[in-house]
Formats: C-alpha cells, structure tokens, sequence
C-alpha cells in the first residue's frame, strides 16, 4: 500500500488494508485524503475501489449484513489470490449521542457494539452473550488504537451498531442507559467487525457525526461537513497506517 507524505512524496507499506464504508458518498470521502488514481475491481455482488496511494475502498452496503456479506467477499477474495488484508477499517458517518460527541467531529471505536443482538424480556433488554451465544463486542489492536486516536485528535468509546436507526429521544437514552460509554451509533461495524474476526484480521472503526442520535431532525443534520471530517480524519491516520505494522500487535 502506498500512503501520502510531506510534500507530495510518497511512502510505501506492505500492509494492506480494506476501508470499508455503506454507501459510495462515504467511499469518496475516505478516497480524496489519498492522492492516487482509482482502479474498480468487480467482486460478487461488490465492486472494490483499489486507490494508488490509499487502501482498497468497498461501499458495502447498508446495515450490518450486507456490510458483513460484503466485506467477507473482499476478505475471502483476497486471501485466494495470497494477498490478504492486513487490516479493516469500518467508516463513515454517523448518529452522534449529544453532547458527547457534536456534530462534526470524529469518534473512533475502542469498542465496536451491537446494541440490539439479543432478547427483549420482561427484565429488559439482554445481549445475545447472556443468551449463551457468540458475541456482541469486537476491540481493535491496543497500539493501533492508541496511535490512531492520537494523530487523529478523535473522540474516543463505544460505537453502537444498530438495525434500526434511532428516531426518539426515549430510544437515544435506553441505548444510553445500556451503553454509559457510548458516542455514536452508526449501521455497519459490527457486520464488518464480524468478518474480519472470521478472517482472523483486526479491525477499526472510525465516525464522523453528522447528526445526534434520538428525533429524526434532516434540518439538524451536517452530512456534508461530516464527510469533509472524514476525509481530513484519514489524512491525519495515513502515516499511522503506513507505519502499522501488524506483526507489532
């Protein structure tokens, strides 16, 4: 992988890396912190944007499924040609809980949650784990985290990963309630954390805010200065990725 520095000059790391977004919007925004041209690649039911001078990109879809079908068919696809990702990364926008996390910054998972996997009963809510089954939680590498929280000056907690996007304040302060460290909910990373613990690869996940958590309020939304976050949040991590390496951990 090849990653940007001073003065337009170029560093190359042997790490790859697979940044993977929902939609297109958030791909790009992820692909303009890199100076490279863009090379498509069709996947199964995916199309990876391979970035010179950045990682590979994959819009992977909407919610935590298809973003776990999806980064799995990159996953896999890579390790069959013998060149297997070293890292992922799950990006994007997404709800921020106020006021911990306002609007337009960015918020980088040391827990990366499924808020709703489980049982509702009569006692509440329990997570799938108390159920006797998998789990709910994945973390990234201790080090990575710590660097990558560094250089990018990012809030640091729980990222929900949610079904159904919340639409009321009674919702915003039960998932609050439940997660007392939790700074953003978006739809994707514990499907694209899922996949890459099934590959045995580490994961980050990393958020920019575009609007708070509880009643839906499109006038209250920043979508476009989250993605201008986003981007300038990636060119901060570059020389932490290029630096990364994995064997380290």
């Amino acid at each position: 992988m090849v990653l940007p520095a001073e003065e337009g000059r170029l560093i190359t790391s042997s790490a790859r890396i697979l940044v993977a977004t929902a939609v297109p919007v958030e791909r790009d925004a992820v692909a303009r912190a890199f100076p490279g041209p863009v090379r498509e690649t069709p996947l199964p039911g995916a199309l990876l944007h391979r970035v010179t001078g950045g990682p590979d990109l994959l819009a992977a879809g909407v919610g935590p499924a298809l973003a776990a079908a999806s980064t799995a068919t990159a996953l896999t696809s890579a390790a069959l040609d013998d060149r297997p990702y070293a890292l992922v990364i799950s990006a994007g926008i997404a709800g921020g809980f106020q006021p911990h996390a306002p609007l337009g910054s960015l918020v980088l998972a040391d827990e990366i949650t499924a808020a709703d996997l489980g049982a509702d009963t009569a006692e509440g809510f329990l997570p799938v784990t108390d159920l006797g089954f998998g789990t709910v939680t994945h973390r990234p590498p201790a080090a990575l985290f710590r660097d990558a929280a560094a250089a990018t000056g990012a809030l640091t907690g729980t990222v929900l990963t949610v079904s159904t996007v919340t639409g009321t304040a009674a919702r915003a302060a039960e998932l609050r309630s439940r997660h007392r460290r939790a700074l953003a909910e978006a739809m994707e990373g514990f499907g694209v954390a899922e996949a890459a613990a099934a590959h045995g690869v580490p994961v980050l996940e990393l958020r920019a805010v575009s609007n708070p958590v509880g009643p839906r309020d499109r006038a209250a939304w920043r979508i476009g200065d989250a993605l201008t976050a986003l981007t300038e949040g990636f060119g901060k991590l570059a020389p932490v990725l290029q630096s990364w390496n994995p064997h380290d951990q």
